[in-house]
């Protein structure tokens, strides 16, 4: 399994960090060089716990389709989302938030199991993992800039 591992201070309360984290709009937004869609499950507003998205989006060429659910939260701590149907074997990731001095700590922790054996793992160490921690510092960045200027 494949792990990535981020980090980013964001000069904003807790509260609005966590819920533009889980802002299906907000996602949306981050996403469209991908032309990621919300077409099934929750598609707009703040995913709440038990729920479910499913998205549509063009990677590496090819559209593809994911849908996740959220399997926890914990308001404004934390909240984790699996794969339930997709392209890899498994998904997994964690959305944790600290509070530190005035500002928010938000990390993600990124869990993949890429299909397809051996060739799968391959590719992975050679494209996908950097690819996947592009798409999340991306999505990240529209987070901290909405965050500080709003």
């Amino acid at each position: 399994m494949s792990r990535i591992y981020l980090e980013i201070i964001i000069n904003a309360d807790i509260h609005k960090v966590f819920d533009l984290a889980r802002d299906i709009d907000l996602h949306q937004k981050s996403t469209q060089k991908t032309n990621e869609k919300a077409i099934s499950g929750k598609i707009t507003g703040l995913i709440e716990e038990g729920e479910t998205v499913t998205w549509k989006a063009k990677h590496l060429g090819v559209y593809q389709t994911l849908t996740s659910k959220i399997i926890h939260m914990q308001k404004p701590f934390q909240f984790t989302d699996i794969m339930l149907e997709g392209a890899f074997k498994s998904m997994r990731h964690q959305h944790i938030f600290k509070p530190s001095e005035g500002k928010t700590l938000m990390i993600d922790i990124f869990e993949f199991e890429s299909p397809f054996g051996m060739i799968g793992k391959v590719f992975n160490s050679i494209f996908l993992k950097n690819y996947l921690k592009n798409f999340l510092l991306e999505r990240n960045k529209l987070i901290k800039s909405t965050a500080e200027n709003s």
